[in-house]
């Protein structure tokens, strides 16, 4: 039997990506879910054909991670419901746009920073201190490859991957003493909709970003989410690198496989 069947998993961004890919993994093991994302019509046909594939419990909410005030209206309903994650996985982040730092632009810049640290500390303080009084959970942070390695125009993508991996590696520390656990799992090249994001809806351009080798799927990070969460109270793991075969780094992908 899995480990998290029964559990409440909290997913943020899921929507789409590996979001929605965790949402429908963790369901069909038959966890209890809460599902957080942006879009409304979205969200609601994720948690529709859920609803009717397995028997779980389901609720979502329309929830920007970089809105503070809504993460912790959403958060305190949930505590006052009784319905406190068991886990919670910060899933929500995005790269918006891709140029030399004294080319870029701020408002991307801004994009990035408040989705993917901000946004991040925004739902982890609205979350882990009724973990922590409960004695119960697990934060799994989503970082990337990028927060290993720098590349070429990656600069604040980079920095704000950077960014999760060390506040992983914090939130560890300051639990210490309780039985949570923190990990984190970083992938490489995904084909979601990760580049037409950044590269603000311009398909070819995203597309070209994959093209030559087998990309990892959201499935395939996903299994790899829930092979952290199957794992029995006494392991956790720090961090997880995933990659597709082709990729050896951020630089080294052999385009002709």
């Amino acid at each position: 039997m899995s480990r998290i069947t029964g559990k409440l998993i909290l997913v943020t961004g899921a929507s789409s990506g590996i979001g929605e890919a965790c949402a429908r993994r963790f369901a069909a093991e038959g966890a209890n879910l809460v599902l957080w994302a942006r879009r409304a019509d979205r969200l609601e046909r994720v948690a529709s054909e859920l609803g009717s594939a397995h028997r779980v419990s389901l609720s979502v909410a329309v929830v920007d991670v970089r809105d503070r005030p809504a993460v912790n209206r959403a958060a305190d309903g949930l505590v006052r419901a009784d319905r406190v994650p068991d886990v919670l996985i910060n899933n929500a982040g995005l790269a918006s746009g891709m140029a030399k730092i004294q080319d870029g632009d701020p408002e991307d810049w801004d994009r990035m920073i408040d989705t993917n640290v901000k946004g991040l500390l925004n739902v982890t303080r609205a979350i882990l201190p009724h973990m922590v009084a409960r004695r119960r959970g697990h934060v799994v942070n989503i970082g990337s490859t990028a927060g290993h390695m720098t590349y070429p125009m990656g600069n604040v993508y980079n920095a704000t991957k950077f960014g999760v991996r060390a506040l992983t590696e914090g939130m560890n520390l300051d639990v210490a003493g309780t039985p949570i656990r923190v990990s984190a799992v970083d992938p490489g090249f995904v084909e979601t909709e990760f580049s037409e994001v950044r590269f603000h809806g311009d398909a070819e351009r995203a597309k070209a970003v994959y093209q030559g080798f087998t990309p990892l799927r959201a499935d395939d990070v996903a299994d790899a989410i829930a092979y952290v969460l199957n794992l029995p109270e006494h392991v956790n793991i720090l961090d997880l690198v995933i990659m597709p075969t082709a990729q050896r780094n951020v630089y080294v992908v052999d385009r002709s496989s």
